[in-house]
């Protein structure tokens, strides 16, 4: 900005604030708060409304078509129908894109009811909570994709709450979540499918390290990923570990047992319970023998960095979606859930950053 144009905005501004103070309420400015407030409420209702017009038809010039009144960022704005598709408003949208993402950033960590009253607490702008619902039912975000061959995946599930099973015991639903290279979040609800597309358009480097714990529903996903030359599939360390443990009885004999599958030496650890009779060692002794070729020298590869040993990376990942699905009384609708899902992997890898 020149010396010249600085100097005209601090005329032209002084004489907009002489205008702005002489039409307040004086009872609102009592405080720093109170007039922060006020002035807020000002810019947004008197003033950016008639700047940004300006800037929209430097830009979106010549105008055309109908009318549309945005929500935004910057107050209440009305631009052509043409302006609106030359600056990328989606059609039949009533929410400029910056009041737009910033709704679906609280939508993405907090209740709808709690990201109305948030909403126009950070930007004076209202969206009701019934219009953020909305919002986000409308999205379709593009799942990430890694950057790089991908080297290693892990699954995990998830449980959600849903609202709308009528003959149900249980109103708690499986979805599944993935990491891929321990750095993108995705997750699926009933939809296998769109799991296995997804992984399979990564690019797959081979050997494909195959991370998960004990259920098979994990690995018969990964045996659906026909992309991939060779997969090592890994038993997660702590899964094994929170298994041993459920054995019970001397812990002596558990931790030489912890000693020995850290090694990957299984039969040597089975045969530490030959002569327990307790029903949990049949049970340890079954998990090792479906998993025995998952089981690998853990402490062989921790050493030499060849991979992770456990999932904690997409555990993560479900403690995190976690965080918005299972809010304290959240019930979801079945047909909502993944909408959800995308949204909250959506905010963690980062596509809803400014």
């Amino acid at each position: 900005m020149t010396p010249e144009d600085q100097k005209r905005l601090e005329t032209c501004t002084a004489e907009i604030a002489e205008i702005l103070y002489r039409n307040s309420n004086r009872e609102g400015l009592d405080s720093l708060e109170g007039i922060e407030q006020t002035v807020r409420r000002q810019m947004l209702e008197e003033v950016s409304p008639r700047v940004a017009p300006f800037f929209v038809n430097q830009k979106a010039y010549p105008a055309r078509g109908r009318v549309r009144r945005l929500k935004s960022l910057v107050g209440v704005l009305e631009i052509r129908q043409s302006q609106a598709e030359r600056l990328g408003v989606k059609a039949y949208s009533r929410l400029s894109g910056g009041l737009e993402k910033a709704n679906l950033r609280l939508s993405a960590n907090e209740s709808f009811q709690d990201a109305e009253d948030d909403i126009v607490a950070l930007t004076g702008m209202r969206v009701g909570h019934s219009t953020q619902q909305r919002l986000v039912g409308r999205q379709s975000f593009e799942s990430a994709e890694a950057k790089q061959g991908v080297s290693e995946v892990s699954i995990d599930g998830g449980k959600v709450r849903l609202r709308d099973l009528l003959e149900s015991d249980s109103p708690w639903r499986d979805y599944k979540a993935v990491r891929v290279e321990g750095i993108y979040y995705n997750a699926f609800f009933q939809d296998n499918d769109s799991l296995i597309d997804y992984l399979s358009a990564q690019r797959l480097l081979s050997p494909l390290v195959c991370l998960g714990d004990g259920h098979a529903g994990v690995w018969n996903l990964f045996a659906q990923l026909t992309t991939v030359e060779t997969r090592w599939e890994i038993l997660d360390w702590y899964h094994l570990k929170e298994n041993l443990y459920k054995v019970g009885g001397s812990l002596k004999r558990l931790a030489a047992a912890e000693m020995l599958l850290w090694q990957g030496q299984v039969e040597a650890a089975r045969a530490l319970f030959a002569d327990c009779r307790r029903k949990q060692a049949r049970n340890f002794e079954a998990y090792l023998s479906t998993h025995r070729s998952r089981i690998v020298n853990y402490g062989f590869y921790q050493a030499e960095q060849l991979c992770s040993i456990g999932s904690g990376a997409v555990e993560s990942a479900v403690k995190q979606i976690g965080r918005r699905l299972q809010i304290s009384g959240a019930r979801w609708n079945t047909a909502s859930v993944n909408a959800m899902l995308s949204l909250r992997c959506a905010y963690l890898n980062g596509q809803l950053a400014s």
